[in-house]
């Protein structure tokens, strides 16, 4: 538990701009992987779009209906 709350402390210093900048390095790492190995976008489009709303689940729900 330690731990959790250790880097729940970390997180909130984080600016928009410096979340932004972790998804954009996280999106040129899939990049750099997908041109390592091409067979990743072998997979059919819809295990792509099932991952998509499956991540996209929980930020929708706290976004909206958390309080």
């Amino acid at each position: 538990m330690r731990l959790i709350k250790n880097m729940n402390k970390r997180v909130k210093k984080l600016t928009i701009f410096d979340i932004k900048l972790v998804q954009g390095a996280a999106m040129f790492i899939m990049l750099i992987i997908v041109k390592l190995i091409p067979q990743i976008m072998d997979i059919s489009i819809w295990w792509f779009v099932v991952l998509a709303i499956l991540c996209g689940i929980r930020p929708m729900y706290v976004f909206y209906k958390k309080e």
